[in-house]
């Protein structure tokens, strides 16, 4: 082998070691990002089950509520009507 040739590959070597360093180092960070958003993704659920359970609380309160509102309305109305005689 001439010089030449050892040079070359030499560089190809080098140019080689440093991409495939490159190369673990970017796939740790994309490992690591994923595993974020999977952890964000995961408490976006949560927060969702929990919003879906208020509103599904709040439609089975609404029922109830609603007569009961309707019970106190009719009670002000006898009440201001009993004041007005």
């Amino acid at each position: 082998m001439n010089t030449a040739e050892q040079i070359l590959v030499i560089i190809t070597s080098s140019l080689l070691a440093i991409s495939l360093l490159l190369s673990i180092v970017v796939l740790i960070v994309v490992l690591r990002l994923v595993a974020t958003i999977k952890r964000i993704a995961a408490k976006g659920e949560q927060v969702i089950d929990s919003a879906e359970a208020a509103a599904e609380t709040f439609a089975r309160a609404a029922g109830p509520l609603g007569v009961l509102k309707s019970i106190v309305n009719i009670v002000d109305s006898v009440n201001k009507h009993k004041r007005g005689k």
